[in-house]
């Protein structure tokens, strides 16, 4: 453990009870679920390590794109690395689109997994059994046709006495690619692990993008 005020990086194997880390732009203590690890690329460039499996130093930053906005300007990285370090000026951007590319990606394999249901009519009808864990909208759907899945949704699910994740951060050509047919506007997601760990990577987007690092989820299993 790195007495508090200490550098937060790390040259070694991360261990299961290393649960809190410093945030380089702030210099606070956070979960590491709230965190963004980061380490020195073969090339000397600073890149983020979201899956926490490369080798190397690891600069931990807050889970929010201002955070990573702010340790660039500081000179977070070269300080807590105590050298220099190619660190792009818009890394806080990269960081946004490999968290949506992980999303989307997430997205595509909990279709494949047989766990996303597509179409207003086929994801109404879902809801009524109560097969839906979750919500998809893409950014352009029309407020009343979200309006009335979202009612229902909300309804079924807090009678359960459960969460009703709604999720609207994709376009929908980005739904459509994930999903594999055209023209998706609404979705739903069935149980399963593969639609857990879609949801995470949508909640880690999302509060990257709105800068509320203590609504980041704990990575699933």
């Amino acid at each position: 453990m790195v007495p508090r005020g200490g550098s937060r990086t790390d040259d070694r194997p991360r261990r299961a009870e290393a649960t809190t880390r410093l945030c380089a732009a702030s210099r606070t203590e956070r979960p590491v679920h709230e965190l963004i690890r980061f380490v020195v690329s073969p090339d000397g460039a600073i890149v983020a390590d979201l899956a926490h499996r490369l080798p190397g130093r690891g600069v931990w930053v807050a889970a929010e794109r201002k955070s990573i906005a702010q340790a660039v300007k500081a000179k977070a990285f070269q300080r807590s690395l105590r050298r220099q370090v190619a660190v792009p000026a818009d890394l806080d951007a990269i960081v946004e689109r490999q968290l949506e590319r992980r999303a989307l990606d997430a997205l595509s394999l909990a279709n494949k997994a047989g766990l996303v249901i597509a179409g207003f009519e086929k994801v109404d009808s879902a809801l009524a059994k109560g097969e839906a864990v979750a919500l998809l909208h893409a950014a352009e759907a029309a407020e009343d046709g979200r309006g009335k899945l979202d009612r229902k949704f909300r309804a079924i699910r807090q009678a359960a006495g459960r969460d009703a994740p709604v999720v609207g951060l994709f376009t929908v050509e980005q739904m459509s690619l994930a999903i594999g047919r055209a023209s998706v506007v609404h979705a739903a997601l069935k149980s399963g692990g593969a639609a857990d760990r879609f949801l995470f990577e949508a909640r880690r987007l999302d509060t990257y993008r709105a800068g509320l690092p203590a609504a980041v989820p704990a990575e699933p299993a």
